[in-house]
């Protein structure tokens, strides 16, 4: 049997580690507000990308932007700030799904992409496209973490 690929662990500590699967070395929360505001870089969008491993469609429905609109972003460099702040809340809730599976990333993959009773049948990454339901996608999560499944 093959062994499940994992995804090494932050080198930063601290509840915004997850900030280093963007390629960000800031992970204080000003630092990342200050990140934010500017505006990712398009590099940072492509590395989430791969570490979810969704197509550029995929993954710009659920940040909810066109995908013409990411064609130009990548001319530019940079996404606009309220995009970086829906691609660093994915990326949060990506890390979190990565710890429930002990750092299988396709395991991860497979949970983020399968139908969730909890969710009324969605998919993580579905419900997940809003903040609402990027936090209800974390409550479930944690309650997985400690067996409390309904």
């Amino acid at each position: 049997m093959a062994e499940a690929r994992k995804v090494p662990a932050p080198q930063a500590s601290g509840p915004h580690a997850y900030a280093a699967l963007l390629g960000l070395r800031t992970f204080d929360p000003i630092g990342l507000q200050q990140k934010i505001e500017a505006g990712l870089s398009y590099q940072s969008l492509e590395r989430f990308r791969e570490a979810l491993g969704v197509s550029l469609s995929d993954l710009a429905e659920l940040l909810t932007i066109r995908v013409r609109t990411l064609s130009r972003r990548k001319e530019e460099g940079r996404l606009q700030p309220d995009e970086s702040d829906r691609l660093l809340r994915a990326t949060r809730l990506f890390s979190v799904a990565l710890e429930l599976f002990e750092g299988d990333v396709e395991e991860t993959r497979r949970w983020l992409r399968s139908p969730q009773r909890a969710l009324g049948g969605a998919t993580p990454l579905e419900f997940a496209r809003t903040d609402l339901g990027a936090r209800e996608v974390e409550n479930l999560i944690g309650r997985l973490e400690y067996g409390v499944v309904a």
